[in-house]
């Protein structure tokens, strides 16, 4: 079958590297895809928000099937918008639709559906212009630190932790005001839970879905979890701490009722959904939703996949997921990220990648590159991500951080402490 991958970053190339290695793939197509996804199949000239032009490119290019790999084109409604056209008709999609998209796109639906459904979560609040006193006498009741999330989306930084009850007063109004744009027309206050994170990936139809391998990220540019957050500095799977007991608590009072939450309300979905959890004395809370895999976390977890892909891709988009199986290698995987100089902040674009062709025993997924002439330059914050397996972490980190040292552009930075807190 003829195949798209809607996206550009490094997420999206680790799906294509794992979905190429299926003998049900024809032709792959990467939309806009970069660099590196050009070496495993053919790039396509559209945005993800182009959903004209990626109808003409799906029509042009025959695809059977389209996986749909960031959020943004899901929460605007690429789905719906493939779903409504009789053209298109034949063509799977994969991703849910604007309604299930929500769980991500809107920090306020998510909230509300853990509630009705039960799923744990931290304590929290919606403020909107119309409710700010209501939202710092709310700020009062609870102790530091402070955690405020813009509503929308917003690229990953729409979440301040902050210690001072003033600081947090001020914040909240500052974000209402603007700061995150429409993302913050509303904010939502939220308890701080203590504790240890985990990504845990479920694939589904509606009705059933498979657990992926679960992977550890590391979101803060500094080592030791310092300074900003980023879109991701790395990854690791297996995680440790999430053992039988720990999964078994998170598949019976996280992932089954979010599956039949979904069916409750009406809410037709398939695709991917990324539980990102904190455990907390042992138990799982859901910190957040997303809809889509997670990316630096999915150049790991693609690495231990093991099953066909495209077969469970295939029963997602179909409703036959309950007929597949998954398979996971029990090696470790790591992932480590390569960033611009200055990401997350201001960074310059546009610099020269050299030693790409001396990695041996890792693999090279890029995110934000793209081609120039003969050469292959940076075109975003986070640039290139070095997989690598290992029979442990430690031997999985130490050949990808000796590979994420002969490559080499200006400015070049990563985290040489991943795992530092398993």
């Amino acid at each position: 079958m003829n195949i798209l991958i809607v996206g550009s970053g490094g997420r999206e190339h680790a799906l294509g590297w794992k979905i190429k290695q299926s003998t049900k793939v024809k032709n792959l197509f990467f939309a806009p895809g970069n660099a590196g996804t050009a070496a495993l199949g053919t790039n396509l000239e559209a945005g993800v928000s182009d959903f004209q032009k990626l109808k003409t490119l799906v029509l042009e290019n025959q695809i059977d099937l389209m996986l749909i790999g960031p959020e943004v084109p899901l929460v605007e409604g690429l789905h719906d918008f493939f779903a409504a056209d009789p053209e298109l008709a034949s063509v799977k999609v994969v991703g849910p639709k604007m309604a299930g998209a929500a769980l991500e796109g809107s920090k306020d639906f998510s909230k509300d559906f853990m509630l009705r459904h039960h799923i744990p979560t931290a304590k929290y609040f919606t403020v909107c212009s119309e409710n700010i006193a209501e939202g710092v006498d709310f700020l009062k009741t609870m102790t530091a630190p402070y955690v405020l999330k813009a509503d929308g989306l917003a690229a990953g930084k729409g979440v301040l932790i902050i210690d001072s009850l003033e600081e947090a007063e001020s914040s909240l109004k500052e974000m209402l005001a603007g700061q995150f744009g429409a993302a913050s027309s509303k904010v939502v206050i939220e308890e701080f839970l203590s504790g240890i994170e985990v990504s845990v990936f479920a694939i589904t139809d509606g009705k059933s879905y498979k657990i992926l391998p679960e992977a550890k990220d590391y979101k803060r540019i500094g080592e030791g979890d310092t300074g900003l957050n980023t879109g991701g500095m790395g990854a690791i799977s297996p995680v440790p701490f999430a053992n039988a007991e720990f999964m078994e608590k998170v598949e019976k009072q996280i992932i089954q009722p979010t599956v039949t939450g979904l069916q409750k309300d009406g809410i037709e979905y398939n695709g991917f959904i990324f539980f990102g959890l904190i455990k907390v004395n042992n138990d799982p809370y859901v910190i957040e939703y997303n809809v889509r895999m997670g990316d630096p976390e999915t150049e790991a977890v693609m690495l231990r996949v093991k099953s066909d892909f495209v077969d469970l891709l295939e029963g997602a988009a179909s409703g036959t997921l309950a007929e597949k199986s998954v398979e996971f290698d029990d090696r470790t995987a790591v992932t480590v990220m390569l960033v611009s100089g200055g990401y997350p902040g201001d960074y310059e674009k546009g610099k020269v990648i050299t030693g790409t062709e001396k990695v041996s025993d890792s693999i090279v997924f890029h995110a934000g590159t793209k081609a120039n002439g003969n050469n292959v330059v940076t075109a975003g914050g986070r640039v290139i991500a070095v997989s690598s397996y290992g029979s442990n972490m430690k031997d999985a980190l130490d050949t990808s951080f000796k590979n994420a040292a002969v490559i080499d552009f200006e400015g070049k930075y990563f985290r040489k402490d991943l795992g530092f807190d398993l």
